[in-house]
């Protein structure tokens, strides 16, 4: 297949709306920066000032790997105790908690789930400064939230999410800030560095020609790093339906490691700081075993391995490197589940908003 960009093969085969929506992501950045940052900076000056004492996250599938990496931010770079909660603990054991001055952040891309809708409505009655981040601001989670972030990613019309992950990247990202006081001048250079990115397509395809036949993946990193690889792996399931099984460095340690051999890849997202630093014994390890190693990290990293994709992210901060590592990422999933003749755009036994209880 000769080289073509995500907008010209948009139309001619299966996948044109999740290649749009890639494609759009650019755009949707750029949107929040201008317009977006605003309301969030209110949002979180107003929430700030009630001085919640910790913070629970709530979500399911790719908005959980959002609410992960705002868990990083939230703990590193504000200090704050932070979980991630169980809701069945309240839709299913009917459990009340004391949860008085306490903030709750429930992300959802459609904000209709009824167990995040039930679930934040027994958070705000029992105490909790509750905000929802969603990419629908009329939804039923929007309306049983005392706050609402809209992450303005527009309508997505492929059942992966794409576009509104990364949009709740960059909203949860300057949230944190606007809760520290910090003015997220690290963000503001990402709309074009995606926009490289997206338009190296046909370096991702050269990597889904290598692992279009793998019967499993392994992906793995560390801090920041770590919800890239999980949502990730949930892009390669739900799209190509490979088993593809998503470890912190440290966990792929403690056990896992030993199923890793020469035949199934090991995609590793080496963020640029302190996360990609702790990451490099496990390197080693998987270079020691002599892993099929991916890298997505830098040139200096990919160059260590069997196969990658190096990311411009010379001078960037380690905490917004994730709204980057993702795309290659994302591109991956899409690109190998064309060439193993499936239908990104439409995955098996899935819809678009899955209500859960």
């Amino acid at each position: 297949m000769s080289a073509m960009t995500l907008d010209q093969r948009r139309g001619e085969q299966p996948g044109r709306h999740m290649s749009a929506e890639m494609a759009e992501q650019p755009a949707v950045l750029q949107r929040i920066l201008d317009e977006g940052a605003p309301r969030i900076r209110e949002v979180a000056e107003r929430i700030a000032a009630r001085a919640p004492r910790f913070v629970l996250l709530t979500a399911r599938g790719t908005s959980d790997n959002a609410a992960l990496y705002a868990k990083y931010l939230l703990e590193v770079r504000l200090g704050k105790p932070c979980g991630l909660t169980s809701m069945s603990t309240t839709t299913a054991y009917e459990a009340r908690q004391e949860l008085t001055d306490v903030l709750v952040i429930t992300v959802s891309q459609s904000g209709g789930s009824p167990d995040l809708v039930a679930s934040t409505r027994a958070a705000r009655e029992a105490g909790a400064i509750t905000l929802a981040v969603t990419n629908n601001a009329d939804s039923p989670l929007a309306a049983v939230s005392e706050f609402h972030i809209d992450v303005l990613a527009g309508p997505e019309k492929a059942l992966p999410a794409t576009k509104t992950y990364t949009a709740e990247l960059l909203a949860l990202y300057l949230f944190v800030e606007g809760l520290r006081g910090g003015d997220g001048a690290a963000a503001q250079g990402l709309p074009g560095l995606a926009r490289q990115i997206l338009d190296r397509q046909a370096e991702v395809r050269q990597l889904a020609a290598r692992y279009r036949f793998a019967e499993r993946m392994v992906l793995t990193s560390r801090g920041y790093g770590y919800p890239s690889a999980k949502e990730a792996a949930l892009k390669l399931m739900e799209t190509s339906y490979i088993p593809a099984l998503s470890y912190s460095g440290a966990d792929l340690l403690h056990g896992p490691l030993a199923m890793v051999d020469n035949i199934s890849p090991v995609i590793a997202i080496v963020t640029e700081g302190r996360g990609g630093q702790a990451l490099q014994p496990v390197l080693e390890r998987l270079r020691g075993r002599g892993a099929d190693l991916v890298v997505i990290g830098t040139q200096a990293e990919v160059d260590r391995a069997s196969a990658g994709f190096a990311l411009p992210t010379a001078g960037v901060a380690e905490e917004v490197q994730p709204i980057l590592e993702i795309l290659p990422l994302q591109m991956l999933a899409y690109e190998v589940t064309i060439a193993r003749g499936q239908d990104p755009d439409a995955p098996r036994a899935l819809a678009k908003v899955t209500e859960t209880r």
